[in-house]
């Protein structure tokens, strides 16, 4: 899934990000209440984690509500230290999916976020990706090309997914570098190319027409164009 994490204390959501990094999710994550709600309203996700208080002028429960008024019904996880029965109401009230007190465990997050996934494929919900013959089975993480099983490891899986939600577009080394590996300088290594190879290998080798490509002093693009 695509998650959109807003949380402002840094210890805390480094150890979501990691977390939902680890576990194959793709991950935004912004600290701010200001920069929440700019992507909140400007981006498409699966789902997304939302703390009740944050800084910036902005708190979670008003990006929420601007969600909701915009007719966006993507589901919101709402974490809060606040645990009285009458701040859950308030937050499921205005347009929360679900309600985590804080402190949490990993683990419950990671169950309710899969509760609403599931829970939102009767309206919809976004839970396989395709270009052209390709696709991803986001719940069940299976990966078919033209009906024939295609096995990718934990890491190449995440590539693709980021790769497909990127189709027809060039993705540069940056962004797989900040977005796939959590670097925000580059290694000078090349980790990239190895992946992007082995990857190749799996979705095209004995397809046509091939569909990722490199584009030469840009980056790569997954496209189903001829």
């Amino acid at each position: 899934m695509k998650i959109l994490l807003v949380e402002d204390n840094q210890q805390v959501g480094g150890f979501l990000k990691k977390g939902l990094l680890e576990t194959g999710h793709v991950v935004d994550w912004a600290d701010n209440g200001r920069d929440g709600m700019a992507l909140a309203i400007g981006e498409t996700y699966d789902a997304i984690v939302l703390d009740r208080m944050l800084p910036g002028g902005i708190d979670g429960l008003s990006i929420v509500a601007a969600l909701r008024a915009s007719g966006n019904k993507v589901p919101v996880l709402i974490l809060s230290a606040l645990d009285e029965v009458d701040e859950r109401i308030r937050g499921l009230k205005a347009g929360g999916d679900d309600y985590v007190v804080k402190p949490f465990s990993f683990g419950e997050v990671v169950a309710r976020l899969e509760a609403l996934a599931r829970r939102s494929q009767d309206n919809h919900f976004e839970t396989t990706l395709k270009v052209g013959d390709l696709c991803i089975d986001l719940l069940s993480r299976k990966v078919t090309r033209g009906g024939k099983a295609i096995v990718l490891k934990p890491r190449e899986f995440k590539l693709l997914e980021y790769l497909m939600r990127h189709a027809e577009q060039v993705v540069t080394r940056t962004m797989l570098l900040e977005n796939i590996w959590e670097y925000h300088f580059d290694p000078q290594t090349n980790v990239i190319d190895v992946h992007v190879s082995k990857l190749r290998q799996k979705i095209d080798t004995g397809f046509e027409p091939s569909l990722l490509r490199t584009i030469r002093n840009a980056g790569y693009m997954l496209t189903a164009g001829a």
